[in-house]
Protein backbone atom coordinates (compact mmCIF):
# COMPACT_ATOMS: atom_id res chain seq x y z
CA UNK A 1 0.00 0.00 0.00
CA UNK A 2 1.77 3.41 -0.83
CA UNK A 3 -0.27 5.13 1.90
CA UNK A 4 0.84 4.11 5.61
CA UNK A 5 -2.25 2.99 7.86
CA UNK A 6 -0.89 6.38 10.13
CA UNK A 7 -2.05 8.74 7.04
CA UNK A 8 -5.45 6.92 6.30
CA UNK A 9 -6.66 6.92 9.74
CA UNK A 10 -5.84 10.91 9.08
CA UNK A 11 -7.84 10.60 5.93
CA UNK A 12 -10.86 9.93 7.52
CA UNK A 13 -11.27 12.83 9.68
CA UNK A 14 -13.57 15.43 8.58
CA UNK A 15 -12.44 19.33 7.94
CA UNK A 16 -10.66 21.16 10.98
CA UNK A 17 -12.37 23.18 13.48
CA UNK A 18 -10.84 26.59 11.77
CA UNK A 19 -12.22 25.15 8.23
CA UNK A 20 -15.55 24.38 9.99
CA UNK A 21 -16.21 27.97 11.26
CA UNK A 22 -15.19 29.67 8.03
CA UNK A 23 -17.65 27.35 6.41
CA UNK A 24 -20.63 28.73 9.16
CA UNK A 25 -19.38 31.76 8.00
CA UNK A 26 -20.64 31.33 4.32
CA UNK A 27 -23.90 29.47 5.32
CA UNK A 28 -24.77 32.50 7.88
CA UNK A 29 -24.08 34.83 5.60
CA UNK A 30 -26.12 33.13 2.38
CA UNK A 31 -28.99 33.10 4.58
CA UNK A 32 -28.46 36.51 5.67
CA UNK A 33 -28.59 37.70 2.27
CA UNK A 34 -32.22 36.14 1.51
CA UNK A 35 -33.50 37.08 4.49
CA UNK A 36 -32.85 40.70 4.26
CA UNK A 37 -33.36 41.56 0.74
CA UNK A 38 -36.34 43.43 -0.88
CA UNK A 39 -37.23 40.47 -3.33
CA UNK A 40 -36.05 37.67 -1.62
CA UNK A 41 -37.21 38.29 2.23
CA UNK A 42 -41.11 37.62 2.04
CA UNK A 43 -40.85 34.26 -0.37
CA UNK A 44 -41.57 30.81 0.90
CA UNK A 45 -37.72 29.92 0.38
CA UNK A 46 -35.79 27.08 2.30
CA UNK A 47 -32.16 27.57 2.79
CA UNK A 48 -30.23 24.29 3.58
CA UNK A 49 -27.03 22.59 3.28
CA UNK A 50 -26.54 19.75 0.45
CA UNK A 51 -23.26 17.68 -1.06
CA UNK A 52 -19.95 16.88 0.80
CA UNK A 53 -20.49 19.38 3.77
CA UNK A 54 -23.91 17.97 4.60
CA UNK A 55 -23.03 14.67 4.61
CA UNK A 56 -20.07 14.80 6.67
CA UNK A 57 -17.73 13.37 4.14
CA UNK A 58 -15.91 16.80 3.19
CA UNK A 59 -12.54 16.28 3.65
CA UNK A 60 -9.45 18.35 4.83
CA UNK A 61 -8.24 21.27 2.95
CA UNK A 62 -10.54 20.74 0.63
CA UNK A 63 -13.11 22.82 2.21
CA UNK A 64 -16.16 24.41 0.72
CA UNK A 65 -19.72 24.21 1.12
CA UNK A 66 -22.68 23.67 -1.58
CA UNK A 67 -26.20 25.78 0.13
CA UNK A 68 -29.72 25.16 -1.53
CA UNK A 69 -31.76 28.16 -1.75
CA UNK A 70 -35.20 26.53 -2.87
CA UNK A 71 -38.77 28.04 -3.18
CA UNK A 72 -41.05 26.06 -1.80
CA UNK A 73 -44.40 27.91 -2.79
CA UNK A 74 -43.72 27.42 -6.28
CA UNK A 75 -42.35 23.78 -7.41
CA UNK A 76 -42.45 21.20 -9.83
CA UNK A 77 -44.13 17.87 -9.96
CA UNK A 78 -42.89 14.70 -11.47
CA UNK A 79 -46.30 12.20 -11.87
CA UNK A 80 -47.03 8.76 -12.40
CA UNK A 81 -48.40 8.37 -16.20
CA UNK A 82 -52.13 8.46 -14.95
CA UNK A 83 -51.94 11.82 -13.05
CA UNK A 84 -52.05 15.39 -13.95
CA UNK A 85 -51.96 18.69 -12.04
CA UNK A 86 -55.84 18.71 -12.71
CA UNK A 87 -55.81 15.85 -10.53
CA UNK A 88 -53.90 17.25 -7.88
CA UNK A 89 -55.24 20.33 -7.42
CA UNK A 90 -52.32 22.17 -8.54
CA UNK A 91 -52.31 25.68 -10.43
CA UNK A 92 -49.85 27.50 -12.33
CA UNK A 93 -47.04 29.40 -10.10
CA UNK A 94 -47.50 33.29 -9.85
CA UNK A 95 -43.00 33.42 -10.06
CA UNK A 96 -40.91 31.94 -13.06
CA UNK A 97 -37.55 30.28 -12.43
CA UNK A 98 -35.82 32.74 -14.14
CA UNK A 99 -37.14 35.55 -12.43
CA UNK A 100 -36.58 33.43 -8.76
CA UNK A 101 -32.74 32.92 -9.65
CA UNK A 102 -32.42 36.83 -10.96
CA UNK A 103 -33.87 37.56 -7.47
CA UNK A 104 -31.18 35.28 -5.47
CA UNK A 105 -28.99 36.69 -7.62
CA UNK A 106 -29.09 40.16 -6.72
CA UNK A 107 -29.03 39.50 -3.39
CA UNK A 108 -25.96 37.53 -3.10
CA UNK A 109 -24.24 40.29 -5.10
CA UNK A 110 -25.71 42.90 -2.62
CA UNK A 111 -23.92 40.86 0.20
CA UNK A 112 -20.66 39.88 -1.10
CA UNK A 113 -20.41 42.13 -3.57
CA UNK A 114 -20.31 41.65 -7.46
CA UNK A 115 -16.33 40.36 -7.47
CA UNK A 116 -17.63 37.92 -5.36
CA UNK A 117 -20.02 36.33 -7.44
CA UNK A 118 -19.41 34.48 -10.30
CA UNK A 119 -22.39 32.58 -12.78
CA UNK A 120 -21.69 28.75 -13.49
CA UNK A 121 -23.29 26.27 -15.04
CA UNK A 122 -25.52 24.66 -11.97
CA UNK A 123 -24.66 27.29 -9.36
CA UNK A 124 -24.22 31.06 -8.33
CA UNK A 125 -20.21 30.38 -7.16
CA UNK A 126 -19.38 32.65 -4.09
CA UNK A 127 -15.99 32.94 -3.90
CA UNK A 128 -13.24 32.45 -0.99
CA UNK A 129 -11.56 34.93 1.16
CA UNK A 130 -10.05 35.70 4.67
CA UNK A 131 -13.31 34.72 6.33
CA UNK A 132 -15.29 32.55 4.54
CA UNK A 133 -14.67 29.12 2.53
CA UNK A 134 -16.10 28.90 -1.31
CA UNK A 135 -19.47 28.30 -1.49
CA UNK A 136 -22.18 27.43 -4.55
CA UNK A 137 -25.43 28.56 -3.89
CA UNK A 138 -27.88 25.98 -6.21
CA UNK A 139 -30.98 28.03 -7.16
CA UNK A 140 -33.95 25.69 -6.94
CA UNK A 141 -37.36 25.01 -6.76
CA UNK A 142 -39.27 22.42 -5.12
CA UNK A 143 -39.69 19.18 -6.76
CA UNK A 144 -42.38 16.96 -5.80
CA UNK A 145 -41.93 13.81 -7.01
CA UNK A 146 -44.63 11.13 -7.09
CA UNK A 147 -43.50 9.00 -9.77
CA UNK A 148 -40.75 7.62 -7.55
CA UNK A 149 -42.98 5.80 -5.41
CA UNK A 150 -45.99 5.81 -8.01
CA UNK A 151 -48.21 7.75 -5.79
CA UNK A 152 -51.32 9.21 -6.74
CA UNK A 153 -52.02 10.93 -3.33
CA UNK A 154 -51.04 14.98 -3.71
CA UNK A 155 -49.63 14.93 0.07
CA UNK A 156 -47.33 11.69 -0.54
CA UNK A 157 -44.37 12.43 -2.46
CA UNK A 158 -40.63 12.17 -2.54
CA UNK A 159 -39.15 15.63 -1.81
CA UNK A 160 -36.23 16.34 -4.52
CA UNK A 161 -35.01 19.97 -5.72
CA UNK A 162 -35.27 20.89 -9.52
CA UNK A 163 -33.32 24.02 -11.60
CA UNK A 164 -32.54 24.93 -15.09
CA UNK A 165 -28.89 24.80 -15.78
CA UNK A 166 -27.29 27.43 -17.72
CA UNK A 167 -26.62 25.02 -20.66
CA UNK A 168 -30.26 24.74 -20.82
CA UNK A 169 -30.55 21.29 -18.95
CA UNK A 170 -33.12 20.53 -16.66
CA UNK A 171 -31.16 19.28 -13.26
CA UNK A 172 -33.19 17.15 -10.60
CA UNK A 173 -31.64 16.17 -7.36
CA UNK A 174 -32.68 14.44 -3.81
CA UNK A 175 -30.12 16.06 -1.17
CA UNK A 176 -32.62 15.13 1.59
CA UNK A 177 -32.67 11.46 0.76
CA UNK A 178 -28.97 11.27 0.36
CA UNK A 179 -28.44 12.86 3.66
CA UNK A 180 -30.82 10.45 5.35
CA UNK A 181 -29.60 7.43 3.31
CA UNK A 182 -26.17 7.84 4.13
CA UNK A 183 -26.66 8.62 8.05
CA UNK A 184 -28.62 5.43 8.36
CA UNK A 185 -25.59 3.43 6.25
CA UNK A 186 -23.01 5.61 8.74
CA UNK A 187 -25.16 4.21 11.86
CA UNK A 188 -25.06 0.29 10.06
CA UNK A 189 -21.42 0.36 9.95
CA UNK A 190 -20.41 1.46 13.35
CA UNK A 191 -19.45 4.94 11.58
CA UNK A 192 -16.88 3.21 9.69
CA UNK A 193 -18.57 3.75 6.33
CA UNK A 194 -17.97 8.10 6.15
CA UNK A 195 -14.60 7.39 7.25
CA UNK A 196 -14.41 5.49 4.27
CA UNK A 197 -15.71 7.97 2.27
CA UNK A 198 -13.33 10.08 3.30
CA UNK A 199 -10.06 8.02 2.61
CA UNK A 200 -11.05 7.63 -0.81
CA UNK A 201 -11.97 11.22 -2.05
CA UNK A 202 -8.81 11.71 -0.36
CA UNK A 203 -7.31 9.21 -2.57
CA UNK A 204 -8.93 10.87 -5.51
CA UNK A 205 -7.14 14.15 -4.78
CA UNK A 206 -4.16 12.59 -4.60
CA UNK A 207 -4.37 11.09 -7.88
CA UNK A 208 -6.00 14.09 -9.56
CA UNK A 209 -2.91 16.08 -8.18
CA UNK A 210 -0.57 13.99 -9.29
CA UNK A 211 -2.51 13.82 -13.10
CA UNK A 212 -3.41 9.69 -12.89
CA UNK A 213 -6.94 10.89 -13.58
CA UNK A 214 -9.32 13.56 -14.79
CA UNK A 215 -10.98 14.86 -11.61
CA UNK A 216 -13.74 16.65 -13.84
CA UNK A 217 -14.94 12.98 -14.57
CA UNK A 218 -14.00 11.31 -11.12
CA UNK A 219 -15.96 13.13 -9.06
CA UNK A 220 -16.32 13.67 -5.19
CA UNK A 221 -20.06 12.50 -5.72
CA UNK A 222 -19.20 10.07 -7.98
CA UNK A 223 -16.64 8.42 -5.03
CA UNK A 224 -19.02 8.83 -2.60
CA UNK A 225 -21.95 7.13 -4.44
CA UNK A 226 -19.34 4.36 -5.28
CA UNK A 227 -18.54 3.78 -1.59
CA UNK A 228 -22.49 3.59 -0.68
CA UNK A 229 -22.70 0.52 -3.23
CA UNK A 230 -19.87 -1.10 -1.22
CA UNK A 231 -21.78 -4.01 1.02
CA UNK A 232 -21.41 -3.13 4.90
CA UNK A 233 -20.03 -6.42 5.59
CA UNK A 234 -16.83 -5.44 3.67
CA UNK A 235 -16.71 -2.08 5.25
CA UNK A 236 -16.57 -3.27 8.58
CA UNK A 237 -14.97 -7.02 9.04
CA UNK A 238 -11.38 -5.90 8.32
CA UNK A 239 -9.15 -4.59 11.06
CA UNK A 240 -7.14 -2.36 9.22
CA UNK A 241 -8.14 0.83 6.96
CA UNK A 242 -5.28 -0.50 4.28
CA UNK A 243 -7.25 -4.11 3.98
CA UNK A 244 -10.49 -2.47 3.97
CA UNK A 245 -9.48 0.20 1.43
CA UNK A 246 -8.00 -2.29 -0.80
CA UNK A 247 -11.11 -5.01 -0.61
CA UNK A 248 -13.55 -1.97 -1.21
CA UNK A 249 -11.46 -1.43 -4.63
CA UNK A 250 -11.56 -4.76 -5.46
CA UNK A 251 -15.58 -5.34 -4.92
CA UNK A 252 -16.64 -2.39 -6.77
CA UNK A 253 -14.10 -3.18 -10.29
CA UNK A 254 -14.87 -7.06 -9.79
CA UNK A 255 -18.82 -5.70 -9.68
CA UNK A 256 -18.50 -3.34 -13.19
CA UNK A 257 -15.97 -6.12 -14.33
CA UNK A 258 -18.49 -8.68 -14.38
CA UNK A 259 -21.60 -6.10 -14.94
CA UNK A 260 -23.12 -6.69 -11.21
CA UNK A 261 -23.43 -3.15 -11.17
CA UNK A 262 -26.36 -2.14 -13.44
CA UNK A 263 -28.69 -1.19 -10.80
CA UNK A 264 -26.64 0.59 -8.67
CA UNK A 265 -28.45 3.64 -7.42
CA UNK A 266 -26.55 7.13 -5.75
CA UNK A 267 -26.63 7.72 -2.33
CA UNK A 268 -30.22 8.53 -2.68
CA UNK A 269 -31.62 5.60 -4.40
CA UNK A 270 -33.63 7.72 -6.55
CA UNK A 271 -31.56 7.97 -9.71
CA UNK A 272 -29.20 5.34 -10.87
CA UNK A 273 -25.61 5.98 -10.42
CA UNK A 274 -24.91 5.19 -14.04
CA UNK A 275 -27.43 6.99 -16.59
CA UNK A 276 -26.32 8.58 -20.31
CA UNK A 277 -26.86 11.93 -18.71
CA UNK A 278 -23.84 11.78 -16.12
CA UNK A 279 -20.60 12.98 -16.82
CA UNK A 280 -18.78 10.00 -15.88
CA UNK A 281 -19.63 6.63 -17.30
CA UNK A 282 -19.06 2.91 -15.76
CA UNK A 283 -16.25 2.32 -17.90
CA UNK A 284 -14.84 6.06 -16.33
CA UNK A 285 -15.68 4.67 -12.98
CA UNK A 286 -13.58 1.03 -14.16
CA UNK A 287 -10.83 2.91 -15.00
CA UNK A 288 -10.73 4.26 -12.09
CA UNK A 289 -10.33 1.69 -9.81
CA UNK A 290 -7.77 0.14 -11.75
CA UNK A 291 -6.07 2.94 -11.79
CA UNK A 292 -5.89 3.36 -7.70
CA UNK A 293 -4.90 -0.19 -7.46
CA UNK A 294 -2.07 0.75 -9.39
CA UNK A 295 -1.60 3.57 -7.81
CA UNK A 296 -1.84 2.86 -4.03
CA UNK A 297 0.36 -0.42 -4.67
CA UNK A 298 -2.54 -2.97 -4.41
CA UNK A 299 -1.50 -5.49 -6.70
Amino acid sequence: MKYSEATLKGWCQPASKSEDIKINHSIDMIKDAINHNVDTKNLNIEIFTQGSYANNTNVRSSSDVDVCIMLKSTFFTHYPDEMTDEDSGFSEGTITYKEYKKYVLKALTDKFGKDQISIGNKSIKIHSNTYHVEADAVVAFLLKDYYIINSCDPSKFVEGIRFYAKDGSIVSNYPKAHIENGAKKNNETNHAYKKLVRIFKRIRNEMVDDRVINGDKITSFLIESLVWNVPNKIITCYPSWEETVKQAINFLYDAIDNRNHLEWGEVSECLYLFHKERKWSDADAKDFLKSAQDYLELN
